[in-house]
């Protein structure tokens, strides 16, 4: 590792950082936004449940490569626009996230439900209010495959000149130079864990009559 070519980029580094973080989170939140109508759509109906999961599925499998240089044509944006790659990885967080919300509302007991009719919760208020805070963990572990998966997928945009980590490693192999790949994949790799922590402290904070392992 070459400690000074670090300390001469760092503004430049604490630059793709933050692109980065709003690449990565972004899209995770709109893509929740989304897939939780989604996902009751399907809890709700078994005929959808198919479709909607199915059609995730094939999205999910698309090349994210692929993906982020169609969009333009889609949305008629420029192919450096970063607004390309929100879209692209919105839609990578729904595919995934529609079938976790989907599953997450299904394995609420039915006693909790009928005892939510019990109670005079009717409709939204019975899904605000009781199933999908029992869903959440369910909900939260969804998330934090997405988060990590974005994280690492916003490093592919690098090849198309949009600012973010991945441009270390492009920078590196252009240059035949190892820090700065070193210094991207290390803060990805603690950028996901950052996330991965944030989303189990939600998880806490929301599912709070859960109980927490002490360790012996």
């Amino acid at each position: 590792m070459n400690f000074e070519w670090l300390g001469r980029q760092f503004d430049n580094i604490v630059f793709l950082l933050g692109w980065h973080v709003l690449l990565a989170v972004t899209p995770l939140i709109l893509g929740l936004l989304i897939a939780l109508p989604l996902g009751w759509w399907a809890h709700r109906s078994r005929r959808i449940y198919p479709l909607l999961v199915g059609v995730a599925g094939l999205l999910y499998t698309v090349p994210s490569l692929a993906l982020f240089v169609l969009l333009p044509l889609v949305l008629g944006t420029k192919i450096l626009d970063p607004l390309n790659i929100v879209a692209a990885l919105t839609i990578y967080t729904v595919a995934l996230l529609v079938r976790v919300v989907a599953d997450a509302l299904d394995s609420v007991p039915e006693d909790t439900v009928q005892a939510a009719k019990a109670m005079g919760y009717r409709g939204y208020q019975s899904l605000l209010k009781v199933e999908l805070p029992v869903g959440v963990p369910v909900i939260c572990a969804g998330l934090r495959v997405a988060a990590v998966s974005n994280v690492s997928l916003v490093s592919v945009a690098a090849l198309l000149g949009i600012p973010q980590l991945g441009s270390l490693f492009t920078q590196g192999f252009q240059l035949r130079f190892y820090t700065p790949i070193i210094a991207g994949i290390v803060l990805c790799v603690v950028l996901a864990m950052i996330l991965d922590g944030l989303i189990i402290l939600i998880n806490r904070w929301l599912t709070p009559w859960t109980p927490k392992v002490v360790a012996s």
